[in-house]
């Protein structure tokens, strides 16, 4: 059968897109070391927020599990970029909880306790689920869930550069790196005909050619500026 998951075409493509994924979402994971780096220097997390952080540690949590063998065995690539990305967000939110003041430290260990207390929640109930079809439904559902909201995170970043006419605040790297892992994942998902993996990266793709064209558009009333950039959530 040509269109099939077992095609060998598609399974060259679809392992293609997968490592490309993994190495663009590479960029993703080591975009807040500047920021870090910031912090360690003050030993102050000033007016920043460890909220993405939080939110992108559950998303490649929950996503992790989803491209788990028990969930789905053909998303080994999903399984692999999400372990890599939960490392480097439980490496931010613990500098972040090390020089946060005593009430920023609390909220973010007691935000990091319910994100562990959740996916504990969710890995215990699918696994209650005998079905497996169904438990790849619901963990994938999930997931799909978890992912688009991602993506509609930059919603605010596009709105506040089309009213500032600038994008001080929107990192072209970061766009670009964005723009690059959702189309690759958008492409795995296809070849590997899974709708929870193309459907929320085709949500990421679109948000983030919008980024780029943006950024294009308003670059140049932008220059001179030397602020810091905000906080993105990624995965």
């Amino acid at each position: 059968m040509v269109f099939s998951p077992s095609n060998p075409v598609f399974i060259i493509c679809k392992g293609a897109a997968g490592i490309a994924g993994n190495i663009f979402a590479f960029g993703l994971f080591v975009s807040p070391i500047h920021t870090f780096r910031r912090i360690m220097r003050n030993r102050a997390t000033e007016e920043f927020s460890g909220l993405p952080y939080i939110y992108a540690l559950l998303n490649c949590l929950i996503s992790m599990w989803y491209g788990s063998p028990i969930i789905s065995p053909d998303n080994i690539m999903v399984m692999t970029v999400n372990s890599v990305g939960a490392v480097f967000q439980l490496v931010y939110i613990t500098l972040f909880i090390i020089y946060a003041e005593r009430t920023k430290k609390m909220r973010m260990l007691g935000l990091l306790a319910a994100v562990c207390g959740l996916i504990a929640i969710i890995v215990y109930g699918s696994l209650q689920i005998p079905d497996a079809a169904l438990r790849r439904l619901v963990v994938g559902l999930l997931s799909c869930a978890s992912l688009i909201s991602m993506f509609a995170s930059p919603l605010f970043i596009i709105n506040l550069v089309i009213r500032t006419k600038s994008v001080e605040f929107m990192p072209f790297y970061l766009s670009l790196s964005t723009f690059l892992m959702s189309t690759s994942f958008l492409l795995y998902g296809i070849f590997n005909f899974d709708l929870f993996v193309y459907v929320p990266n085709g949500v990421g793709t679109i948000l983030g050619i919008v980024q780029l064209a943006l950024y294009f558009h308003y670059k140049d009333s932008s220059k001179g500026n030397s602020r810091e950039p905000l906080l993105v959530s990624y995965a």
